[in-house]
């Protein structure tokens, strides 16, 4: 079961390792292609300092969660994991050469290993998934149920794109609870759990019944979970599959018990530190950008140039956020809030321009640097919708145990929301974001940001 996906896990480390170790002394051949007796200095040593390097630079990759199957990685994911395994790896490097001088191989060595050792990575990678195929390196997953909760996981995750880290071998109807699923997806019953899991080779029962009570299994999931077989619920399964927390699968059991919620002092200061160097970085950049839309806002209307509104921030306090205006000034004359539409005929003619690029959100970076928001978060909301959104939907509150963000999970997965049903889609992935966030995720919402900012995607 999980012993065949750990031994393709160390072969490719074996693998891997030997590449770095290749490309050290690939590194010192050219390094000192016209020097062979600094050559000849250096191979004395040579298979010490090489496996040195690709210990270090392995271990690094493995915190960085690339020789673990059940992390969900596109593309765009595992170059940034494989950029920061290398730099990290890189300065614990260093630190060791200056600690221990005798296993030192020259800043040009290093610097050239590191290059080769990267584009070896990537170039084994490629070779391997398309000798092997996608499916050898994925999670084979047994569904325990096949009814309505069940089918949540064919309905919301039926796409290929959607299925990148596991292959769905079959469902198991359980006793006395209802069928939904296809017939040509389940797999027969007069077996056990253990038996059909040993059969298929399976490394993950998701558990997805209807009704628990006297429904489980419990002796035949024991003994799955003896033979190495991981066991885990629906909600679980979602939230690392989809990166989401279905709202109506997770009870406040699984949201307490599932761990998460990181508010620890480390992860409050590079949190802290993070906004500081993101937003004062992109204000270095952009204040050319900032006095022009200034400008265009006074000569079109000649009336404010920046919008101030209240919006809920951390733990339910009020602030006041910032941005370009980007509307009439008569906008909301009654005072009643509305939401954005889609080509608002409240809009200005550099109003849509701005909103479209999201140039007006740029004032934010204020607020950013005085702690009322962070770089990454949940977007914040008017306190009359708060107040709304809380009554209709359950865990709305949830959202507001951390900062509102400039940018964040739900806006790179979700289109702009302008209803009740948007905000409730909208708080699946906040959820998933306030429970999981760290600054490697923080890092790779920042990348994608990017992406909808220049392609247009999610703007009103």
């Amino acid at each position: 079961m999980t012993s065949r996906k750990s031994r393709v896990i160390r072969l490719l480390w074996l693998a891997e390792s030997l590449l770095l170790v290749v490309a050290v002394l690939a590194a010192a051949w050219a390094r000192f292609l016209n020097d062979q007796a600094g050559f000849d200095y250096f191979i004395s040593n040579a298979p010490l300092r090489a496996v040195v390097v690709a210990t270090f630079i392995t271990v690094s990759m493995a915190a960085f969660g690339l020789y673990q199957v059940h992390v969900r990685l596109n593309r765009l994911d595992f170059v940034l994991r494989l950029l920061m395994s290398f730099a990290f790896g890189g300065i614990a490097l260093l630190v060791l050469y200056y600690l221990v001088p005798r296993v030192y191989i020259g800043r040009g060595v290093l610097a050239l290993a590191l290059a080769l050792g990267m584009a070896g990575v990537l170039l084994l990678r490629g070779l391997l998934l398309s000798a092997l195929g996608v499916d050898a390196f994925k999670r084979r997953v047994l569904v325990l149920g096949a009814g309505a909760n069940a089918c949540l996981i064919t309905s919301r995750l039926r796409r290929q794109a959607d299925r990148q880290s596991f292959v769905l071998v079959g469902f198991i109807p359980a006793p006395s609870q209802p069928v939904q699923v296809p017939e040509d997806q389940l797999l027969a019953t007069n077996f056990g759990l253990a038996e059909i899991a040993r059969w298929l080779h399976v490394d993950e029962i998701v558990v997805a019944v209807d009704e628990r009570r006297g429904g489980l299994p419990m002796a035949e999931m024991l003994t799955c979970a003896q033979q190495g077989v991981e066991v885990s619920d629906l909600s679980t399964f979602f939230e690392r599959e989809a990166g989401m927390v279905r709202l109506d699968v997770a009870d406040p059991s699984s949201l307490v018990f599932s761990g998460g919620f990181d508010h620890s002092v480390p992860r409050r200061l590079n949190k802290r530190l993070f906004d500081l160097v993101a937003a004062s970085a992109l204000l270095l950049v952009a204040w050319p950008v900032m006095l022009l839309v200034a400008l265009a806002i006074w000569h079109e209307s000649g009336g404010p140039i920046f919008y101030r509104q209240t919006r809920v921030g951390l733990n339910g306090r009020p602030f006041e956020l910032v941005k370009f205006r980007s509307m009439r000034v008569d906008a909301e004359q009654d005072g009643v809030a509305r939401w954005a539409r889609r080509d608002d005929d409240r809009s200005t003619r550099v109003g849509r321009f701005i909103r479209m690029t999201r140039l007006d959100e740029l004032p934010q970076l204020f607020n950013v640097l005085r702690g009322e928001m962070s770089f990454v978060g949940p977007r914040p909301e008017r306190p009359q919708f708060v107040d709304m959104l809380s009554q209709e939907i359950r865990y709305y509150d949830v959202r507001h145990c951390m900062k509102p963000g400039l940018t964040g999970w739900a806006q790179l997965r979700y289109p702009y929301g302008a209803s009740v049903e948007d905000a409730a889609e909208k708080l699946t992935f906040d959820l998933f974001y306030v429970k999981n966030h760290g600054l490697m995720f923080d890092l790779m919402i920042l990348l994608q940001t990017v992406e909808v900012v220049l392609f247009r995607r999610g703007a009103r």
